[in-house]
C-alpha cells in the first residue's frame, strides 16, 4: 500500500463528507412526492434543501437508487477509514517522497543551474498536500538552507516565513519573483526575497515567475495542459536564466502499474503535441524522438490536407487520434512489460486465427488474412508519411482482394483489436478449422 502522509487530512475530509451524505439519505422522507420535478423547483431555495443532494449538480434524493448508493457509500467509508488509519501510522521521518524533495532542494541550492539562483517552486494539486509540505519544509529550509518560504493555495490560506510583507497573493508572488513582477517600480527599497514557493494550480496560469529557474511537480496532474501551464510560469520570455529545469515526481512502480499514470499522461501529452505547435511536450526530453514525432505529424497533416475525405463514409467526425497510432503503442508498451520474456523467446513467424462474428454484420470485416511483413532488403518504396516502416500491414480477403493496404494501418489495427478483444488464449474451434488442432497444454497464439 502506498500512502502519503498529506493524504491523511484528505481521507478525513472524505470520510466527513460521506457521513454527511449518509445522514442526509437517512433523514430523507422515503415517501415519493410524485408531483415534484427537478425542472419545476428553485434548487437554491432553502425549503428544498433537505430533498436535494449534490453541489454543482443538484439531484432529487427521491430520483436516485438510495439503497444501492448508501451501500456504496458505506463501503467507501470503510475503505477510507482503513487508509486513514494506515496514514496515521506513518511518521514524517518515514516519508521517503518528502525526504527526496528535501534532497532535491538542497542539491539545487548547493549547485544552482544558474549562478546565484536558489529559487524553487513546488506545485501540487491539493491544498492539503501544499499545507503538509509547507509545514515540514518551511522551518527546515530557513534553518538548513537560509531560504524563506511561502505557501499559496486557492483556499486563501497563504503563509510565509518572511516577516514584514502582506500575505496576499500578489505580495507573495512579487517577493518571490521581484524582477519579472517589476517590484522596483512599486517599492524601490525592498530587498527581501522568497526563494521557496509551494503552490497549487491556482497560480498555474497567467503569472510571471521567470526569476525562478527550477520547478518541481510534486504530483502529476491527469490533464497534461496543467503540466504545461505550471512549467509556463518559469518558461517565459524575459527570463534572466540561461537554463531552466523541470522535475517530475511520478508514482512508484507498484502504484503506477495500477493507475498507469505515466503512460496516460505521456500519451495525452503526445496527442496534445501533435495537435498543436509541436512544442508543448515538457515531459519528453529526447530531442531526436521529438523531431521524428514532429516530422511524422507534419506529413500526416499534409496528407490529410491533400487527400479527399469522404465524410459520408465516416460514422463520426475526424479525430486527431486517426492520425496517430499512440493508443496501440500504449497497448504494446503495457503488454511488453508483462510478456517481454515470452516475446524474446518467440519464433520469428507467428500467427493467430479467430472466427468472424457473422452476427455483427460488419462490412469492414471479411474472411481473410492480415499480414504483418518486415522489409529486410530496404528496396520497398513507400510514401514518406508512412510511420511504421520497415513493417507493413495488409488485409487480404479470402478471394485474394486487398481490402486495406499498408497505408490504412490504423484501420487494420482497429479491426484486429476488435476481433481479439477478450481473447487471452487461442480460439480452439478456429484453430482446428484452420487445420492445426491444439495439442494438450499447447499455447498457439
Amino acid at each position: 500500500m502506498n500512502i502519503c502522509l498529506d493524504r491523511g487530512v484528505h481521507f478525513k475530509k472524505l470520510v466527513k463528507e460521506i457521513n454527511f451524505l449518509l445522514q442526509k439519505i437517512n433523514d430523507h422522507n422515503s415517501v415519493n412526492i410524485e408531483e415534484l420535478s427537478i425542472e419545476d423547483i428553485e434548487i437554491d431555495a432553502g425549503e428544498f434543501e433537505s430533498l436535494l443532494i449534490g453541489r454543482k449538480v443538484k439531484v432529487l434524493i427521491q430520483d436516485i437508487d438510495a439503497v444501492r448508493w448508501k451501500q456504496d457509500l458505506e463501503e467507501d467509508r470503510q475503505r477510507l477509514t482503513t487508509l486513514l488509519h494506515e496514514a496515521r501510522l506513518i511518521e514524517m521521518s518515514r516519508d521517503a517522497k518528502l525526504q527526496r524533495l528535501k534532497a532535491i532542494i538542497t542539491q539545487k541550492c548547493q549547485q544552482p543551474i544558474n549562478p546565484g539562483n536558489r529559487k524553487v517552486v513546488v506545485f501540487t494539486a491539493f491544498a492539503d498536500t501544499a499545507n503538509y509540505l509547507y509545514q515540514h519544509l518551511a522551518n527546515w529550509a530557513q534553518t538548513e538552507l537560509k531560504l524563506d518560504s511561502a505557501l499559496v493555495t486557492g483556499t486563501g490560506t497563504n503563509k510565509t516565513t518572511l516577516s514584514g510583507i502582506n500575505k496576499d497573493l500578489n505580495s507573495i508572488l512579487t517577493t518571490f519573483s521581484p524582477v519579472s513582477k517589476e517590484r522596483h517600480k512599486i517599492d524601490a527599497d525592498a530587498t527581501a526575497e522568497i526563494d521557496l514557493l509551494i503552490a497549487t494550480d491556482c497560480i498555474s496560469e497567467g503569472q510571471n515567475l521567470q526569476d525562478c529557474d527550477y520547478l518541481v511537480n510534486y504530483d502529476i496532474h491527469w490533464n497534461p495542459v496543467r503540466i504545461i501551464q505550471r512549467f509556463g510560469r518559469i518558461d517565459r520570455l524575459g527570463s534572466k536564466n540561461n537554463a531552466i529545469q523541470l522535475v517530475n515526481f511520478w508514482p512508484n512502480m507498484e502504484l503506477d502499474e495500477y493507475i498507469n499514470l505515466e503512460a496516460r499522461v505521456s500519451g495525452r501529452m503526445v496527442l496534445l503535441d501533435i495537435s498543436a505547435t509541436g512544442e508543448e511536450n515538457v515531459i519528453e526530453y529526447d530531442d531526436k524522438k521529438r523531431m521524428n514525432d514532429l516530422e511524422y505529424r507534419r506529413k500526416q497533416l499534409q496528407q490529410l490536407q491533400n487527400n479527399v475525405v469522404n465524410m459520408e463514409d465516416m460514422t463520426g467526425g475526424v479525430s486527431i487520434t486517426d492520425l496517430t497510432l499512440n493508443d496501440f503503442r500504449m497497448d504494446l508498451s503495457t503488454f511488453m512489460k508483462a510478456q517481454m520474456e515470452a516475446l524474446e523467446s518467440a519464433p520469428t513467424g507467428l500467427y493467430a486465427v479467430t472466427s468472424v462474428d457473422q452476427s455483427l454484420l460488419d462490412p469492414e470485416i471479411e474472411p481473410g488474412v492480415i499480414f504483418c511483413l518486415k522489409n529486410i532488403t530496404g528496396k520497398t518504396v513507400h510514401d514518406d508519411s508512412y510511420a511504421l516502416a520497415p513493417y507493413y500491414l495488409v488485409y487480404v480477403t479470402e478471394t485474394g482482394t486487398i481490402k486495406y493496404n499498408f497505408m490504412q494501418a490504423k484501420k487494420i489495427l482497429d479491426i484486429l483489436k476488435k476481433q481479439s478483444l477478450g481473447w487471452h488464449q487461442p480460439n480452439p474451434k478456429a484453430v482446428e478449422r484452420f487445420g492445426f488442432p491444439l495439442k494438450p497444454g499447447q499455447n498457439q497464439s
